[in-house]
């Protein structure tokens, strides 16, 4: 089973963000367990989050949105944005607060490919499939030449892969299917990013949390420009179902 089947049927995660509490943990197959912030992904945007997005160009996705609180927020401010999940209840949750989503794979076709301006990897989706060469080769196909990225690592030199299942309790007997997973810090993400060709242009520490900013190769001088022409129409009233085209361009 992919990593992304996986996350969607782990059944504790989505009764979580059901439920906007935990507790809610990746446990990895040696018993190590990572407790997940399901309180604040449910709740508003906090001043670190408001920062990152304030640092966004043009059209943005965010791959992993979870129960879309970032989504809602740049919808309400007249962004046009689009959230993908394998969570059929993070898709659901994010149209709740007036975002759009779709229940997608980010290694699965996507809207508006090669023209999106900033693609986020909030909240450890740096670790999405457990592969960070293929993630951000993923990355570079979904921006367009000169794109942002702006990823959130974990603090100090992490580097590391490994097999976990989401558990809603340290003993938990329930969990969802393992799936591949990575974490890693803002040195081991810069290795992967300049090795395949990203230019690093940020990186910061806010809240205890920290984040880095890539861009892609430009095509020109002038693919830095932050305003494009939007990838995707505004749909901030509705939520499209899971196979609803959002961009046609």
């Amino acid at each position: 089973m992919s990593g992304s089947v996986a996350w969607a049927t782990a059944d504790p995660y989505a009764a979580a963000l059901r439920t906007g509490h935990g507790p809610l943990f990746l446990r990895r197959t040696d018993g190590w367990l990572l407790p997940l912030e399901v309180e604040r992904w449910c709740g508003r945007p906090d001043r670190v989050d408001l920062e990152v997005l304030d640092r966004c160009e043009g059209a943005v996705l965010d791959v992993g949105c979870g129960p879309g609180r970032l989504v809602a927020e740049l919808a309400a401010r007249g962004r046009t944005v689009l959230g993908i999940d394998v969570s059929e209840a993070a898709v659901e949750h994010t149209g709740r607060l007036g975002g759009t989503a779709l229940r997608r794979s980010v290694f699965e076709p996507l809207p508006g490919e090669g023209r999106w301006d900033t693609v986020l990897l909030m909240d450890g989706n740096v670790g999405i499939g457990g592969d960070p060469a293929a993630l951000l080769e993923r990355m570079a196909g979904l921006l367009r030449p000169g794109g942002l990225l702006i990823a959130e690592t974990v603090p100090g030199h992490v580097d590391e892969r490994a097999r976990v299942e989401v558990v809603a309790a340290a003993g938990a007997g329930t969990a969802g299917a393992a799936f591949p997973w990575a974490r890693l810090g803002t040195p081991a993400l810069l290795r992967y990013a300049r090795r395949a060709g990203w230019r690093p242009v940020a990186q910061w520490e806010a809240g205890g949390r920290c984040f880095a900013a890539l861009r892609t190769r430009s095509a020109s001088s002038s693919a830095d420009a932050p305003n494009r022409t939007a990838v995707i129409s505004s749909q901030r009233a509705r939520k499209p179902s899971g196979e609803s085209p959002v961009a046609n361009r």
